[in-house]
Parts: structure tokens; C-alpha cells; sequence
């Protein structure tokens, strides 16, 4: 007995020395902080500086046949540069020349970050698991996943809690194929649409953005990290970077502090507040100060005043972006150090930081205390996701959840939502099935890529559903249904608008589908970041992209022939109904003058199709409403409805209204507005505005409709805008049903920056103004705050 006695003491023993000697980062068991200050205390400098390395994913598997294995530049990059990370290793598209043949399904994608992970886990002196992030703006962008609307077409839902149901199942399917990071949402106000990037962004508005880009945070996060379904989001661009001057991607601006705090940080730090645990630097400078280098915005405004708790990351090339770009930097050591010590965290590229730090540590330009400090934030979150214990997914789970049904379902519903109905005069809309002969003609009536929009991976052809498809679809085997394109978007080397109008003269209606495209080919040529080179015309045809990351526009106009497409089509006497599928607003004023329906569905999915189809035939009644102004004219911008005032005077050639104003959107269902009760009291430094009102459906068929309530400081010591969005709601109405809309104002909602920077409420009178469109007010009414309230934070310059 005294034997096993003591057999037992001498395995207890042995146990509590192994405990004791294992290392603390491997506790799973152990506070958080304290295995990151134990982590970081093992690790030397060069694998300090290769965990912020976050370097380009797709050449780091290799693929022979159905077999998926790390490649030989992916070790070398683990062993000699430590490295941290990994961006877009299922990433496939024309830059990276992944195509569907050499490419990744989901389940070799889950294969491929295995292997990735545990040859990191097993041949590194650490075991540091890698972080994988991927592009996920409007789905992940990877083979077989589910394809989403763009964001200006979310934007068009005004529905946040749709955003957020769509933001939990790409977070699924990201995690599914074993990524840890989703980039996105966009959280950039448009407000200069030459700009190539407006597809990516929700439009013009912070309030809408803001409430969005929460929507869109919560649900790629979820409740914990932990969850095995969710992702870190990351948000971009940080800041102010999208209105460049000219629309020249990545340019400067020169918007005032003012302005900055008011209308372009708002969304970022409604985002913070929701808990984002990412956010990625702009290319562009603000004042001067390039955003990948400003301390003003990534130490004082993000961590000081806001409390972010994640980590910061370059956009592409960035950091050395400082030398080559802004020329704030003679060296890539002097580039590497002002980011960091700025409070740049990640280097998203590899080679900003990398060798570039070491030597700046090496010439004192960065402490130690500043290195650790960005290493920290990056590993905190490894650890907080649980991959040092769970580095690995199940192989069976990618099959199950990526472009599940119930996600194909959910990117109709989102495409649905997102359609805008610019016109229908006398009801063309919507189309009877009983229709016998139908032409559908133009360049995106049946292109699968031109509907999906940038930052898209191929996708078998089976996955998408094109505006002809969905036609076809929706009508009965008698109805004839002729396509003709016509001509492209940009080439008018071919074109065939004689066939296009012999085809509408023997049909019924004609569904014209115009617009745009981001789709990239394997012709174009890309620069270092991924964005797209604009090359002249030549003699070869000219791809159909005018739109995506690097397209910048000097003019709103249909390229190409579509206008004389359009125009012949007209002429022929049938009723005509537009469908425009593009990434930007564009010039429609002839259209809008001469064609009887009009319907923007922006770049509308993979279910795109199938969406406008119901919609055309009125199986959906149509409600999304416009993020964006559509201007008659470029030199009429900027043209955003909140500007600040006085009034914008006419042009001796045309008025300085836009066509289509933010808010707008038209239904086959008809909304009346009344009983606006306004109440009003203040108390403890607190202000409290509870309006009320009814909204009735006085038509015959249910709809949707988008309440928004709009505010106007009368008198302020600083300058305002004559109106600003403050509130919104998205509901439906059977026929006949009335509802009450109740919207509850605080001092944050009245609040402005006054001349001191402090942010108050000032006393004075207010007007409500609520409708369907902020030039669609339906009632109106005013109310005063007595007393001036003075909120807590201030801001700095």
C-alpha cells in the first residue's frame, strides 16, 4: 500500500512541475494580458516585428491537382520573416490570376488554412498561429461563396437589421473556411461619385452610415469571437477618404476639423462604440498629414477620446506609401517609423514594416515600448479568439455553410430591398405575366460579372441568376422573350443597335438594362495595391469596367453606345422600362425625360436577377431609397443634400438641385403622413425630443416604407446644413394599415462643434421636418431648447 502511496505523490508532483514549467501563453486558463506580457517576453525583436506583418495570402498554398499544401515561399516567409499574418489567401480574381481552375472551392479552402496554420503552429520556435483576414465588403471574396449586393446597393435597403443577418452569414462562411479577419464595412461617405470607390460605401450621409456600419460590425462579430462563427471586422477607410479631390482615389482633401468631427468620423466612432475591434488607415492626407502617418486620428481621436480597444492596419502599401506617395519620409526605416510611433499598428503588405522597422529600432527612431505596444493589440486578439487552443476548422463544415440555401435566400431579400424605383409613370410597373412578347436588350441584361461588382471572385456560372434569367423565369412558356445586347459599356467597335430595335418593334415592352460594370478581366493591368491602371483606348476592345478601386470618372455619362442604344429603342414607340446596374450615379436626365419606368438596382448580386425580376412583375413591391444624390451634372458638385448653408444658387445653364435627391425612392403601394406631436423637455443637463407620428398605406397592395426624419438648427453659432437625417425606420404596411413611427431625440442628436470645439447644444428653435425623402417632407413642426447643454468630450485639432 505504502508503494502505490508513494507512486501517487510522485505523479502529483510530476504533474504540478509540468504546470509550472508550461509556458503561460499556453493557459488557456490564464487572464488574457497575462499571457500576452508572457508571449511577449519570449519573442525577439525580428518575431516581434513579423507578427505586424500581414503579407499577401494567395501565393502562400499551392495546389496540384485536388491536393492543397503550403508552398515553399510561404515557409521561407515564416522562417525568415516571422511573419504574423496573412491577407486574402482565398482571394481570386484577375490581380491575384487565381481563376475557378486554380483557384479554391470551400472545402480545399478549408485544407489550405489548415495547412497554413499548423505548419505555423509546428515549425516555429513559438507556435504563434496566424491571423487570416479576408475581403468580405459584400460576401467573402472567394470561390462558391454567397455574392451580396454591393454596399451602396445595402445602403439602398435602409435596414439595418437586414445588414446585420447578411453580416452574420458572411462571417459564417469566412470562419467556415478558417478565416479569423472580414475587411469591411466601408464606412467612407461618398460624396464626390467620379470617385471610383462609391460602390464600396453607403452612401453620402453619416447618420445612415453610422447606423449601417454598426449593423454591419454586429453581426461580422457577434456576440464573442470565441463562437467559431464569427469574425474581427474591419473597418475602412480611416479617414475621411471619400471625397478626393477631383475623385482621384487615395488624394487628399482639404476639409475642415470642423467638418471631420461632424461628418466623416461620426460613422467610425458609432463603430467603436459597437465594439469594432479593427480599423484600416486611407491613403489619403488630411491638412497635409497622411492618415497612415497622423496621430491626431490613429492616438488622440482613436484611443484617447473614442477608447478603442483593437488594432489599427495600413491599407495596402501604405506605410511605404509615406516615401513613395506623400513624401513625408526620405527612407523606408523613416516611413516605418512614423507610422508606428503614430499608432499604427499592422502593416498590411509586409514590406512597410518588416526589414523598414528593424532598421528604424536599430537607428533608436522606434522604442521598445512602442513595438510591444503594437504587438500586443495584434496577439491580445489571438488570444481572445481562442486560436491558440482552436487553430483549426472542420473540413465538413465549408461544404454545409458556404452559399448555404438559406444565404442564396437571404442575398435575394437583401437585392430586393435594395432596388430603387426612380419612375413609373402611368403604372408600367409592375409587368403583367401574362405579357406575350418581351425584348430585353443592353450590356448587363445578361453579364454575370457586370452585376456583381468589385471585390467579387469568379463563381460558377450555375451561382448567378442574370436580369434576363430572372425574366425568363418569372414568365410562362408561351411568353417569348428576345435578347438582343445591343453594344457593351465602353467598346463601340461592336455594336448591334439595328437588331436591338428590329427586336422591340415586335415586342410588347422592352427591358433595357444599362449602366456600368467594376468587372475585372485578366487584361487589365493593376498596380501594387490591387487597384486598377486606367489605360487610353487602343486598338484591342475595351473592357467593360469604368467603375471599382482605380476607375475614376471625369464625366457621369453612359460610356460607349448605350446612349444611342437607349435612344433607338425609345424611338420605336414601345414602352420602355431602364433597369441600371452600375456602382455610381450616372448622368440619367434623358432617360429620366423620356423613358416611362425607371429602376436602379446598383450592382445587385448573385440573386440580382431573380430580385429585379420580381420586382418588374411586382412579386416584390419596391422601397429602397436613395444613400446617394444623383446630380443633373458634374459641374454641379458636390451635390449632397446636407450641405452646409446658404442655399446653392442656380448656374446660368441648369439649377443646383440634383435629379434624384438622398432619401428618394418610389413604391407601387401610396403613404399619407399626419398626426405630428412633437414633445419636448429638458432637465440635468439633458434634452429629450419624442415625436410622433401616423403613417397610412391608402393603396390596394402592401409595401414597404422608409420613414426619416430630418432637423435644422435655425440659428447656430457656427454654420449648419439646412437639413440632416437624424432618424429613419424602414417598415411594412399591408393595404389599408396605419402605423404610429415614434423617434426619440437626444442632446446627441442636436449637438454641433461650436467655435471653441466643444460639442453643445445651443439654445434656440429647431424644425422637424419628416417625409419620405429629404425633398419629400410631409409634416413639419418646430420646437425650442431653453437652456445650453455642454456634453462631456470636446474635440481637438
Amino acid at each position: 500500500m505504502r508503494k502505490y502511496v508513494v507512486l501517487g505523490l510522485y505523479f502529483i508532483g510530476t504533474v504540478a512541475y509540468a504546470q509550472n514549467a508550461r509556458p503561460v501563453y499556453k493557459d488557456r486558463k490564464a487572464p488574457t494580458e497575462a499571457r500576452v506580457k508572457d508571449l511577449l517576453g519570449r519573442m525577439t525583436v525580428e518575431e516581434k516585428v513579423g507578427q505586424l506583418a500581414t503579407v499577401l495570402g494567395w501565393e502562400m498554398y499551392q495546389k496540384e491537382g485536388a491536393r492543397v499544401g503550403v508552398s515553399e515561399a510561404y515557409k521561407k516567409a515564416l522562417a525568415e520573416r516571422h511573419i504574423g499574418g496573412l491577407w486574402a489567401t482565398l482571394r481570386a480574381d484577375p490581380w491575384t490570376k487565381k481563376t475557378l481552375a486554380t483557384g479554391l472551392n470551400p472545402t480545399q479552402a478549408v485544407e489550405a488554412t489548415n495547412a497554413l496554420q499548423k505548419y505555423a503552429v509546428e515549425h516555429t520556435r513559438l507556435g504563434i498561429p496566424l491571423f487570416l483576414a479576408e475581403e468580405c465588403p459584400h460576401g467573402h471574396m472567394a470561390i462558391g461563396t454567397t455574392v451580396f449586393p454591393t454596399a451602396i446597393g445595402q445602403g439602398s435597403t435602409w435596414n439595418p437589421a437586414l445588414l446585420q443577418r447578411m453580416a452574420a452569414a458572411i462571417a459564417q462562411e469566412v470562419r467556415a473556411q478558417g478565416g479569423h479577419i472580414g475587411y469591411g464595412p466601408v464606412l467612407d461617405l461618398a460624396r464626390e461619385p467620379r470617385w471610383s470607390r462609391v460602390e464600396e460605401t453607403y452612401g453620402e450621409d453619416p447618420v445612415l452610415t453610422s447606423q449601417l456600419g454598426v449593423a454591419m460590425v454586429t453581426g461580422l462579430q457577434g456576440q464573442s469571437l470565441k463562437s467559431g462563427v464569427n469574425v474581427i471586422s474591419t473597418l475602412k477607410h480611416f479617414a475621411a477618404y471619400g471625397v478626393p479631390e477631383g475623385g482621384h482615389n487615395g488624394g487628399g482633401n482639404s476639409t475642415g476639423y470642423r467638418e471631420l468631427y461632424q461628418s466623416f468620423l461620426p460613422p467610425v466612432h458609432a463603430a467603436v462604440k459597437a465594439g469594432v475591434l479593427s480599423i484600416m488607415t486611407s491613403y489619403n492626407s488630411i491638412d497635409g498629414v497622411p492618415c497612415t502617418a497622423s496621430e491626431f486620428l490613429l492616438t488622440e481621436v482613436l484611443r484617447r477620446q473614442w477608447g478603442f480597444q483593437g488594432f489599427t492596419v495600413s491599407d495596402l502599401g501604405s506605410i511605404s506609401g509615406l516615401a513613395t506617395s506623400h513624401h513625408v519620409a526620405a527612407t523606408p526605416a523613416e516611413a516605418a517609423a512614423l507610422a508606428i510611433n503614430a499608432g499604427l499598428d499592422d502593416d498590411l503588405s509586409g514590406y512597410g514594416y518588416d526589414k523598414a522597422l528593424l532598421e528604424a529600432i536599430n537607428q533608436q527612431l522606434v522604442s521598445g515600448e512602442v513595438l510591444d505596444r503594437a504587438v500586443s493589440r495584434v496577439l491580445r486578439l489571438k488570444f481572445d479568439m481562442g486560436l491558440f487552443e482552436t487553430p483549426y476548422v472542420d473540413v465538413r463544415r465549408a461544404a454545409r455553410q458556404v452559399k448555404s440555401p438559406a444565404h442564396v435566400q437571404l442575398a435575394r431579400r437583401v437585392a430586393q430591398e435594395s432596388v430603387v424605383l426612380l419612375k413609373n409613370n402611368q403604372n408600367l410597373l409592375p409587368l403583367s405575366k401574362s405579357l406575350q412578347r418581351i425584348a430585353v436588350i443592353g450590356p448587363n441584361a445578361d453579364n454575370l460579372y457586370n452585376q456583381l461588382g468589385d471585390y467579387t471572385a469568379p463563381q460558377p456560372e450555375s451561382n448567378i441568376v442574370t436580369v434576363l434569367e430572372g425574366i425568363r423565369a418569372k414568365v410562362s412558356a408561351t411568353t417569348k422573350v428576345t435578347y438582343v445586347k445591343g453594344c457593351a459599356i465602353r467598346d463601340t467597335t461592336s455594336a448591334d443597335i439595328a437588331a436591338a430595335v428590329a427586336a422591340v418593334r415586335q415586342a410588347q415592352v422592352a427591358v433595357v438594362v444599362l449602366g456600368g460594370s467594376s468587372a475585372r478581366d485578366f487584361k487589365t493591368e493593376y498596380q501594387s495595391t490591387g487597384a486598377a491602371t486606367v489605360t487610353s483606348a487602343g486598338p484591342e476592345v475595351l473592357s467593360d469596367m469604368e467603375s471599382g478601386e482605380g476607375y475614376d470618372r471625369a464625366t457621369l455619362e453612359l460610356l460607349g453606345k448605350q446612349q444611342e442604344l437607349l435612344q433607338a429603342v425609345v424611338q420605336t414607340g414601345t414602352p420602355v422600362v431602364v433597369v441600371l446596374i452600375k456602382g455610381r450615379p450616372l448622368n440619367l436626365n434623358w432617360m429620366a425625360a423620356h423613358v416611362p419606368a425607371l429602376l436602379d438596382a446598383w450592382y445587385p448580386g448573385q440573386e440580382g436577377g431573380n430580385a429585379v425580376a420580381d420586382v418588374l412583375f411586382g412579386d416584390y413591391n419596391p422601397a429602397g431609397r436613395l444613400p446617394i444624390s444623383v446630380p443633373k451634372h458634374v459641374g454641379q458638385l458636390p451635390v449632397y443634400y446636407n450641405a452646409p448653408r446658404p442655399a446653392r444658387q442656380s448656374y446660368v445653364e441648369l439649377d443646383a438641385r440634383p435629379l434624384y435627391s438622398f432619401g428618394f425612392g418610389l413604391s407601387y403601394a401610396k403613404f399619407e403622413y399626419s398626426d405630428l406631436q412633437v414633445s419636448a423637455t429638458e432637465g440635468s443637463g439633458a434634452v429629450n425630443v419624442t415625436v410622433r407620428f401616423k403613417v397610412k398605406n391608402t393603396s390596394a397592395r402592401a409595401g414597404d416604407e422608409v420613414a426619416q426624419l430630418y432637423l435644422r438648427d435655425e440659428v447656430s453659432s457656427v454654420v449648419t446644413p439646412s437639413k440632416q437625417l437624424k432618424k429613419f425606420e424602414r417598415f411594412n404596411l399591408k393595404a389599408g394599415e396605419q402605423k404610429e413611427v415614434v423617434f426619440e431625440l437626444t442632446a446627441e442628436d442636436l449637438m454641433l462643434l461650436n467655435q471653441q470645439m466643444h460639442w453643445a447644444v445651443e439654445p434656440g428653435a429647431f424644425t422637424l421636418m419628416i417625409g419620405a425623402s429629404s425633398d419629400d417632407i410631409r409634416l413639419q413642426a418646430s420646437f425650442n431648447v431653453a437652456n445650453a447643454i455642454q456634453l462631456a468630450q470636446s474635440a481637438t485639432r
